[in-house]
C-alpha cells in the first residue's frame, strides 16, 4: 500500500494518491489530469476510483475528465446530487482498492454531502483519514458555504452538523490514524489552519481546538462562526461547476494558450469586453505596462486573487505571460473554473512595446525613501492593503487600512485628488491594489516596494502592535 500527498501550495490544497496491489484511488484531484495518469501508467497500476469529499468550493475538481480517461468510477458521499454519472455511497460502505479497504464516513457540515474516507491497511487496521474540509490540522472547514448555494442550510444549522459529525463519527477512531486533510494554512475554507498538512488524529484530539473534550454544542457554534469573513464570490460558481459539470480541460487549454498577434489581442480585448491580465512581477509591471491591464502575479498566490477579484468565472480574459508560462497561467486560472481565458498576447509585453503602442507605469519607492518623504512631511497618507487581521496585528501609526480582498470597499477610503503610499506584506497584492484602481482613473497612488516586511526594519516608522488577550484557546 502507498499513501501519496500531492500538495498544491497556490490553493493550499491536498489531493491524494492510493495505490495497492496493481489499483489505484485519486481523492479530490485538481482539474488538470494528466500528471494522475502519467503517474498511475509509471506505477502500472489502474486507477479504480475517484474519491470526493464534497462539493468543492474552492476549486473546480478534475473528477470528469479523469473518470472519462481512465473509466474510473466517481464516488460521493450521502445526499450528493450530481448531474453526472457517479456512485453515491451509503455511510459506512466498503469500497475494496486492491488488498485494501476505504470506508465513507459521512460528516456533514461543511457540506451536508461532506464525506471522510477511512483506509484500512492490508490487514484490517486503521491507517488513514481522509478529511476534506471537515477536518484541518489545527482547524475546522467553516459552516457557511453550503448556504450561499441552498438558502434554508443556515451556518447555524450546518455548524451543529458540523459539531456531532465530529463528536460522533471522527473523535471516536483510534489516535494513530493519520489526518490527511483538503487544505492547509492559506485556504479560505478555514480560518485558523496549521501550516502542517498531515497530522496523527491522536495529537488533534490534543491541539485542536474544535475538538477539545468538553466542548459543548453551543460553544462550539459560538467560535466556529466568529471571525468569519466573507468568502470569495467566484465559490458558489465553482460549487455549481462541481455539481452540474465543465469543459473538457483540454478545450480550454487549447483556446487560452493560443498566441495572438496584436491586432487580434485588441480585437479579442474590445469586441469580448475583456479583461487584461497581467501576470508578471510586481514590479517588472510597474515599468511598464498596457493602460487598463490589472497585475496578478503568476508567482504568488495567483488563482484565489483572480477569484476574489473577478467576480464572474464567465469573464473573458486576455493575458500577459512571461515567455513560456502561458500553460501554467491558463492551468491555474481552469482551476478555480475561469475558463473563459481568450488567449495571449504574442511576444509579451515587449511586443506590445516594440510596436509603438501606448504603455503605462506605476511609480515605486523603496521604504528608505519613504522614511525620507515622511520624515519632511510628517502628514503623508499611507495606505495598507492588506488583511483586516494583518493590520491588526501590526502596522504603521496613522496608516489606513483598506483590505485587497474587499477592493471595491476599500477603494472609497481614497481620494483621487490626494497622494498615497501603498503597501502590503512584500508588495504583491498593494500592486494589484494600485493596478485596478489605475485602471479605474486613480492616478496618485505609489508602490511601497518590499511592502511590511521591509518598513518593520526601518526604525524610522513607529509600529503598533496587538496584544491578544489570555483565552480558552
Amino acid at each position: 500500500m502507498q499513501v501519496e500527498q500531492i500538495y498544491t501550495g497556490c490553493l493550499a490544497q491536498g489531493a491524494y494518491y492510493i495505490t495497492s496491489n496493481g489499483e489505484a484511488a485519486i481523492v479530490d484531484p485538481l482539474r488538470e489530469i494528466q500528471p494522475y495518469v502519467d503517474r498511475a501508467n509509471k506505477d502500472g497500476v489502474k486507477i479504480k476510483y475517484i474519491f470526493e469529499t464534497h462539493f468543492h468550493a474552492d476549486f473546480v475538481s478534475g473528477h470528469l475528465d479523469l473518470a472519462k480517461a481512465t473509466g474510473a468510477t466517481i464516488v460521493y458521499g450521502p445526499t450528493a446530487k450530481p448531474a453526472f454519472e457517479a456512485h453515491i455511497a451509503i455511510d459506512r460502505e466498503v469500497f475494496l482498492l486492491g488488498d485494501v479497504k476505504i470506508q465513507v464516513i459521512h460528516t456533514p457540515g461543511h457540506t451536508m454531502e461532506s464525506s471522510c474516507f477511512l483506509l484500512f491497511n492490508e490487514n484490517g487496521l486503521t491507517h488513514s483519514l481522509f478529511t476534506g474540509d471537515t477536518l484541518f490540522i489545527g482547524d475546522v472547514g467553516r459552516p457557511d458555504l453550503a448556504q450561499k448555494v441552498i438558502a434554508e442550510l443556515t451556518q447555524e444549522k450546518l455548524a451543529a452538523h458540523l459539531y456531532d459529525s465530529l463528536r460522533n463519527k471522527i473523535m471516536p477512531l483510534d489516535d494513530h490514524i493519520i489526518v490527511y486533510p483538503g487544505h492547509g494554512a492559506g485556504s479560505a475554507c478555514g480560518k485558523n489552519m496549521s501550516k502542517e498538512t498531515t497530522d496523527t488524529l491522536g495529537n488533534q484530539k490534543q491541539s485542536n481546538y474544535a475538538l477539545r473534550e468538553g466542548l459543548d454544542k453551543e460553544t462550539f457554534i459560538n467560535e466556529l462562526l466568529v471571525g468569519l469573513t466573507p468568502p470569495p464570490g467566484y465559490f458558489p460558481q465553482n460549487v455549481l461547476m462541481n455539481i452540474q459539470g465543465y469543459a473538457s480541460i483540454n478545450d480550454v487549454m487549447k483556446t487560452g494558450t493560443q498566441h495572438l498577434n496584436i491586432e487580434a489581442f485588441e480585437a479579442a480585448a474590445e469586441e469580448s469586453d475583456a479583461l487584461i491580465i497581467d501576470t508578471r512581477e510586481a514590479q517588472v509591471f510597474a515599468q511598464g505596462f498596457i493602460p487598463g491591464s490589472v497585475n496578478i502575479g503568476i508567482d504568488g498566490s495567483f488563482a484565489p486573487w483572480v477569484g476574489s477579484l473577478v467576480p464572474d468565472v464567465k469573464q473573458p480574459i486576455v493575458l500577459i505571460t512571461d515567455e513560456g508560462r502561458e500553460q501554467e497561467v491558463v492551468t491555474r486560472l481552469a482551476r478555480v473554473g475561469y475558463d473563459n481565458a481568450l488567449g495571449v498576447l504574442s511576444g509579451g509585453f515587449k511586443a506590445w512595446a516594440d510596436a509603438g503602442k501606448p504603455i503605462d507605469t506605476i511609480p515605486s519607492v523603496s521604504v528608505d525613501q519613504l522614511a525620507e518623504i515622511v520624515r519632511q512631511h510628517p502628514q503623508t497618507l499611507i495606505f495598507d492593503v492588506r488583511k483586516a487581521s494583518e493590520f491588526g496585528s501590526q502596522h504603521i501609526v496613522g496608516a489606513l487600512n483598506g483590505p485587497l480582498d474587499y477592493v471595491n470597499d476599500s477603494m472609497t477610503q481614497i481620494n483621487p485628488r490626494k497622494t498615497y503610499y501603498v503597501h502590503c506584506a512584500g508588495g504583491y497584492r498593494s500592486m494589484i491594489f494600485i493596478s485596478i484602481l489605475k485602471a479605474r482613473g486613480y492616478n496618485n497612488l505609489i508602490d511601497v516596494a518590499g511592502g511590511f516586511n521591509k518598513i518593520k526594519e526601518n526604525s524610522a516608522f513607529p509600529i503598533t502592535e496587538y496584544v491578544c488577550p489570555t483565552t480558552l484557546l
